[in-house]
């Protein structure tokens, strides 16, 4: 029986083509007239949405905390989607980008905004493209002024001040908070910043309301959520699931591993390793991962198979982080290459002692960055050295595993870095 669900991905063409507007209000209806903004914002609470771009913050926090400032707002669509292992993001720009706008305005209408912006990685061209397109589709219809904006593609272009830094001119970095951006951001506005796929989520809440939202998902986490399933799998791909449906169950819809699984990571690049056995007896959400000392993130899975070495995994991935580091403080700069450095001589089976110092130097990077940068790496490489630990040992001792390094998880080449 199929666990995945059609609110967001509704209308999909199987050549590929986006829905255009027609099809879009065909699908869905126009957006309701002008709501009261008060109305509006109980809706959203009462909904119990929560942010799709991997902190999981209440929705109507963020709507409320920008709507009660004064001045001119702005909204930021956040569909960077800087994490290798993720393409919700850019299958809901390239597919169903008016979904996405519907958003865009719902969520400019919620805290009195009078522009916006959808902003992308700058090698995302063919979403930029569908967008462009979308917009001037709908350029008479449109109730607040969207533009659209590239930023370069790497990992901490996503976080919210890092974002805002890059769309205003600067390198994409994270910055010292507070103020924090619905203080005050982009162009010192007050602004909102929201993954593309919660905005995509409020579009459907203003059309059919939030009892409907939840008619779907659990009580505590409701409604549906996009994954990207990916790994040892024989059908990856980008998956909408209620929340609270087992894992096991997505991956049986994704024709299954494709050989036996010997551990999963849930949460992308900044969430945790399970083994197999555990995460296969959990549901997608976060009270039920977390119980097990995982969590849902960015809402990126992968299956890792029995015949892939852990550790050339978690070895390239560590010096993918390091790298893609805002090289701005010394947790990041010295702490992340450090380790990346050991986990490599550990993989090589050329360390006896690298993970007492790994662990060791995890506590030091932990909390002491000027971003979660270094925590969320952290918590990718603490969890690994759990998982993995009869590896590591077999490692350690210099007798390697007979795992072959099979690439399961994708990083980009490192890029030379902008001078500040």
């Amino acid at each position: 029986m199929s666990v995945s669900v059609s609110r967001l991905l509704r209308g999909l063409h199987s050549d590929g083509r986006p829905v255009d507007i027609g099809e879009h209000l065909h699908l869905h209806g126009p957006l309701p007239g002008r709501v009261d903004r008060g109305s509006l914002l109980d809706a959203v609470e009462l909904s119990g949405l929560h942010g799709r771009g991997g902190a999981g913050f209440p929705t109507a926090v963020k709507l409320r905390a920008v709507a009660g400032r004064r001045g001119r707002k702005v909204v930021l669509a956040n569909g960077v989607e800087g994490e290798p292992p993720s393409g919700k993001d850019k299958v809901l720009l390239r597919y169903v980008p008016h979904l996405v706008l519907d958003g865009v305005e719902v969520a400019a209408h919620a805290v009195g905004a009078d522009q916006a912006i959808v902003a992308v990685s700058e090698n995302a061209t063919a979403e930029a493209a569908v967008l462009q397109s979308a917009l001037r589709e709908r350029r008479e219809s449109d109730r607040v002024g969207i533009g659209i904006a590239a930023v370069p593609d790497t990992f901490v272009a996503g976080e919210e001040t890092a974002l805002i830094n890059a769309i205003g001119g600067g390198p994409p970095r994270p910055t010292a908070t507070p103020p924090r951006p619905f203080e005050r951001g982009l162009d010192g506005r007050p602004t909102l910043v929201q993954n593309v796929e919660t905005l995509a989520q409020l579009a459907l809440i203003a059309r059919h309301g939030p009892a409907w939202y939840r008619q779907i998902g659990t009580r505590e986490e409701p409604g549906s959520a996009l994954v990207t399933l990916s790994g040892a799998v024989r059908l990856p791909g980008v998956y909408e699931v209620p929340l609270g449906t087992p894992l096991r169950d997505l991956v049986d819809e994704a024709g299954g591993p494709t050989e036996p699984a010997r551990a999963v990571l849930v949460g992308g690049y900044f969430g945790a390793w399970l083994d197999a056995d555990t995460a296969f007896a959990l549901d997608l959400s976060e009270a039920s991962l977390g119980a097990a000392g995982g969590l849902l993130g960015a809402r990126a899975i992968v299956v890792l198979p029995e015949g892939c070495c852990a550790l050339a995994e978690v070895a390239r991935v560590s010096r993918f982080l390091a790298d893609e580091s805002a090289g701005q403080c010394g947790p990041c700069v010295h702490g992340l290459g450090a380790i990346a450095q050991v986990i490599a001589s550990l993989a090589q089976g050329e360390s006896r002692e690298g993970e007492l110092r790994v662990r060791r130097w995890l506590d030091h990077v932990e909390g002491r960055g000027a971003c979660r940068h270094p925590d969320g790496a952290a918590g990718f490489i603490r969890s690994a050295l759990d998982v993995f630990a009869d590896e590591v040992v077999l490692h350690a001792r210099g007798a390697r595993c007979a795992g072959r390094d099979l690439r399961m998880l994708p990083v980009r080449r490192r890029r030379e870095r902008r001078a500040a």
